[in-house]
């Protein structure tokens, strides 16, 4: 892929959230950010795959990309772009508008692809949802970030993430007063980790499987790169939200470090 003469620059309104919401998880958490995206890729094209555990981890996962010097355009829920507020500021800042469980969703990932294609940074949730793993470990893929990254030719880089979920429940609104509350007191260790790129350049579109097969290797590389960020939590986290619910189906098989 060619890249562009002119990137795609930040608007200055999401350079400001990205430094608010450093503030803001510093004030609930202990933020740690470990690893690190090649300077050569930190400005795009570049697709980045985080595992989802909490509401709260946008607002994780801005603070780390701004430690980073990264400015992402997040692929986000079309419940966000809907609401009075945060909505217009949503699409002013760039990020990209996924409408789940429509026929339309589909949209969202050419959307993306021309996103990356012209030199932005695109942040993806490869799960499709915040996970429902009993022991909160990365749940099997959608496909959509391997086609992602077939449709675009950018490489693809693991972002694992811990933490969040002491901060706001699941069924947020619902508790995350409570949530909040508590984590304004305990202030629980957050901790962000990019990895290594995820090796896909011998899978082709074109191959049957190959979305599948790279959708794995990404759900790999993030399960690989979490394991050292709970190394005293391995099977079960600590804290237990009780709005939770939990499902197995989507299980993907975990592999551990040593």
């Amino acid at each position: 892929m060619n890249t562009p003469t002119s990137p795609w620059r930040a608007p200055l309104l999401w350079r400001v959230a990205q430094l608010l919401a450093r503030a803001v998880v510093a004030l609930l958490g202990r933020l740690e950010v470990t690893g690190d995206v090649p300077a050569g890729l930190r400005h795009g094209p570049l697709i980045l795959a985080a595992n989802h555990i909490s509401p709260f981890d946008p607002v994780v996962l801005t603070a780390a990309c701004r430690a980073r010097r990264i400015h992402p355009r997040i692929m986000a829920t079309a419940g966000l772009f809907r609401a009075p507020v945060v909505g217009p500021l949503m699409r002013r800042a760039g990020h990209i508008r996924v409408d789940r469980g429509t026929t339309s969703v589909h949209r969202a990932l050419e959307v993306a692809a021309t996103a990356v294609a012209g030199g932005s940074v695109v942040l993806v949730y490869p799960e499709g949802r915040i996970g429902l793993d009993p022991g909160l470990w990365p749940e099997r893929g959608k496909t959509g970030a391997a086609r992602l990254a077939f449709a675009s030719g950018a490489p693809v880089v693991p972002v694992a993430q811990w933490g969040s979920h002491e901060v706001l429940p699941y069924r947020t609104p619902k508790g995350m007063l409570r949530g909040i509350a508590r984590a304004l007191v305990r202030r629980p260790a957050i901790r962000v980790h990019f990895g290594a790129p995820v090796a896909l350049r011998d899978l082709h579109a074109g191959t049957p499987g190959a979305a599948r097969r790279a959708t794995d290797r990404i759900i790999d590389a993030i399960t690989e790169d979490l394991v050292p960020l709970r190394p005293d939590e391995p099977d079960r986290p600590r804290h237990v939200d009780p709005g939770r619910p939990v499902e197995t189906t989507r299980a993907h098989r975990r592999h551990r470090s040593g």
